[in-house]
């Protein structure tokens, strides 16, 4: 089957683009978040592919005032090059520095919104899992932080974003959870979990990331810290595959409270404080969402819904509800012992066991679209 992408020279198989090997549940997806410092305004974007399901969705999600503003579609795949979903779409003025996502106006919600990157986009290490003997993860993501300019418009009210607004972009592709599970259960002996911690922070002239994957028992099998100046290109970047983030969780939810992070990246240590005072429900764009997951087939040739929802009314101890982001004021004490402030995402999601934190769980993490 032959699309328009074919007539690029971007492949790598002896196979059409549309085929992506054999995995069902290969993938290849953009996600966006962006905020005012003092956190009046934060929104998320997502949009993914999944050529074996022959689907393709997104969705964005804005936060003003606690509540959570929800649009999300999903239309069944013509053309990967068609990065249109009803209402909404994604453009890529400058691939690698400049992208725009655009929502006319439908059931109240509108968006104009460009993000243009500090620094080159860092790739991390790929992301390779079982769950027992069962593959469950293989993808390689880019991550780049930026400065967002545009408008929200929510129910005829419009939202322009400050010279201050800033965010992080991400792209990933390679084999995850979409779609449906399967109906067979995982019969692994172990206890099964997921911990996934992440931080793509914004400092006046540079950017710091830190993200770490682990085991139930804490064993990290994913952990990278890279430190960005302004401009820069991987050349410059200072890069470790050390760290701590010690963190203490909210008490009756999986959600960080506070956390301390520590990196060095050889020439002494830099030290972050996370102080949280926002919460983004990472649902608004499907993540883990009982209808909206990523890559679930909606019955129709397209399907576009508005949801919203009040953030403090959620049940913190519901499945849907454990993947956070938390808008946090940060404190930065470099290795000359100099400090700048700041405000940044400290992203969170603990499904199974973890014991480092006292979490226990019988949850069979294979089935990723349970409520």
């Amino acid at each position: 089957m032959l699309t328009a992408a074919d007539d690029f020279p971007i492949h790598q198989t002896p196979e059409p683009i549309c085929y992506s090997g054999s995995d069902r549940n290969f993938y290849d997806r953009y996600w966006f978040n962006g905020f005012e410092p003092d956190g009046s305004l934060f929104f998320l974007i997502g949009m993914g592919v999944y050529p074996h399901l022959n689907v393709t969705d997104c969705g964005i999600s804005i936060q003003v005032e606690g509540k959570q503003y929800n649009l999300r579609g999903s239309r069944i795949l013509t053309d990967r090059m068609d990065m249109s979903i009803g209402p909404m779409r994604l453009e890529i003025p400058k691939p690698l520095w400049t992208l725009r996502f655009v929502v006319e106006e439908q059931d109240g919600i509108a968006a104009d919104l460009t993000i243009t990157g500090r620094a080159f986009p860092i790739e991390e290490p790929r992301f390779t899992r079982r769950v027992g003997k069962r593959g469950f993860l293989d993808y390689t993501r880019l991550t780049q932080n930026g400065h967002w300019s545009g408008w929200v418009s929510i129910d005829g009210r419009r939202i322009d974003l400050s010279p201050h607004a800033m965010g992080t972009r991400d792209r990933s592709w390679g084999i995850r959870p979409i779609g449906l599970s399967d109906p067979q259960p995982n019969v692994s002996e172990a206890p099964q979990g997921y911990f996934w911690q992440w931080t793509p922070l914004n400092f006046a002239s540079k950017s710091l990331f830190f993200h770490i994957a682990a085991e139930p028992d804490g064993h990290v099998w994913n952990r990278r810290s890279v430190l960005c100046p302004d401009g820069a290109g991987p050349e410059a970047f200072l890069e470790t595959e050390e760290g701590t983030l010690d963190t203490v969780l909210q008490p009756g939810t999986l959600w960080p409270e506070s956390g301390t992070l520590t990196v060095d990246y050889g020439t002494g240590p830099y030290t972050v404080e996370f102080t949280p005072f926002h919460r983004m429900q990472m649902k608004g764009i499907g993540y883990f969402h009982p209808e909206w997951f990523h890559g679930r087939y909606h019955g129709v040739p397209l399907k576009v819904e508005r949801e919203d929802f009040t953030v403090d009314d959620l049940d913190p101890m519901a499945m849907q509800n454990f993947h956070v982001q938390r808008l946090s004021q940060l404190t930065l004490t470099n290795p000359d012992g100099s400090q700048e402030k700041s405000v940044g995402v400290f992203e969170q999601a603990i499904l199974g066991a973890y014991a480092p934190l006292g979490v226990t769980s019988g949850m069979d993490i294979s089935r990723w679209d349970k409520e």
